[in-house]
């Protein structure tokens, strides 16, 4: 079964929109939106394994150029 987890970004302003174009190609990204509140964008992923995540992460989120910030929340068994 799949685990599924919202990160949450904090960006620069100026960049939000080409964050998001270079979001939606990182594998385990299954969406990525634009949104209002203290965090400017939420991006879905969906993963076989946790383990998987702190590569994502890593790898090829929190290096892009104009992403401040990350808080990653992981999903629990739906009701």
């Amino acid at each position: 079964m799949a685990t599924k987890a919202y990160v949450l970004l904090t960006t620069e302003p100026a960049k939000t929109k080409a964050i998001i174009a270079k979001m939606t190609k990182v594998p385990g990204v299954r969406e990525a939106n634009e949104v209002l509140g203290p965090y400017d964008v939420v991006l879905e992923l969906e993963i076989e394994r946790l383990e998987e995540m702190t590569d994502i992460l890593r790898k090829s989120i929190r290096p892009v150029d104009g992403v401040l910030s990350t808080l990653t929340c992981v999903t629990m068994k739906p009701v």
